[in-house]
């Protein structure tokens, strides 16, 4: 086994947000944060006892000040980064209210396939293909950094 397989994953809840348009949220890594400028779906991780979705939802209102809806389970990734082992719950999310702050510093962005935000984290790179495979979607998926 290598080292970073035998690391304890960390828990996150992963915000996959949808609008009418059939756009999904990308938001920027706040500096200061290890890969920051970085593009990724919103969320953070899970504290002692709490649920994915309850986690999603409290991210997501800290990070982005909104309020979701229902958070329909999609896929659980897991990822090794050089600094930590990730295991990320993808929650797909169509309704939300309030307006979107950015309490991090962060940035924003409605993106559709190909992505053209840049970079985008490795972690996020496994999502943009789940969504050309749903959505029948060919060629480069986002744009190399």
């Amino acid at each position: 086994m290598s080292a970073a397989s035998q690391r304890t994953p960390v828990d996150v809840a992963v915000g996959v947000l949808i609008d009418a348009d059939g756009r999904f949220l990308l938001t920027s890594r706040p500096e200061g944060k290890v890969y920051a400028g970085y593009w990724e779906f919103p969320g953070g991780k899970l504290e002692a006892g709490e649920t994915v979705e309850a986690a999603l939802r409290r991210e997501l209102h800290e990070e982005l000040g909104i309020t979701i809806g229902p958070a329909e389970p999609w896929k659980v990734e897991l990822v090794d980064y050089p600094h930590a082992r990730v295991r990320l719950h993808f929650r797909k999310v169509y309704r939300w209210s309030g307006a979107f702050e950015m309490r991090e510093r962060q940035s924003m962005a409605w993106q559709a396939l190909p992505v053209e935000v840049a970079p985008v984290l490795p972690g996020t790179v496994p999502v943009l293909r789940w969504f050309a495979d749903e959505r029948g979607f060919q060629g480069a998926t986002h744009r190399d950094a």
